[in-house]
């Protein structure tokens, strides 16, 4: 059986646009690693995105098998209903406007295809353990600008 790399994201923004913050927390054989950071000016949709994009990131080699955890039904959606759409389309949505955050669905989409990702949502502020505490991240990367 293959070892599972188990990814827990979340996404924080003071005012829509503000400042935001991002946290991930990846756990895979009792081993668990932390990060974080923020941006001065975003969204809380360029958070949710940059935070599965740093935890993709942080995998050491392609082909990991991964179960990932976000409470943004933006993030699941648009990987598992609206990328292949938007891709056919030029980056355009079906109502022929360009895609928003599209630099970061695109770096996204190269990554996801280097992994066996298993895409689970779940509820936010319900006390989800791993949904918690990178919630705590994402707002720590907001205090710490």
């Amino acid at each position: 059986m293959q070892d599972v790399v188990e990814i827990y994201t979340d996404g924080a923004c003071k005012g829509n646009p503000g400042k935001g913050g991002w946290g991930v927390v990846l756990s895979f054989r009792g081993t668990e690693k932390t990060l974080h950071g923020g941006e001065i000016m975003t969204t809380n949709n360029r958070m949710e995105l940059t935070a599965v994009i740093r935890a993709l990131e942080a995998l050491k080699k392609p082909g990991c098998k991964v179960v990932l955890h976000s409470d943004s039904k933006y993030v699941l959606n648009g990987i598992e209903q609206w990328l292949a759409g938007w891709k056919q389309r030029g980056w355009k949505t079906s109502a022929k406007k360009p895609v928003l955050n599209q630099d970061l669905w695109q770096q996204l989409d190269i990554l996801s295809q280097a992994h066996d990702i298993d895409w689970r949502w779940v509820k936010g502020h319900s006390g989800d353990v791993g949904n918690e505490r990178a919630d705590e991240l994402a707002n720590l990367g907001i205090t710490e600008l």
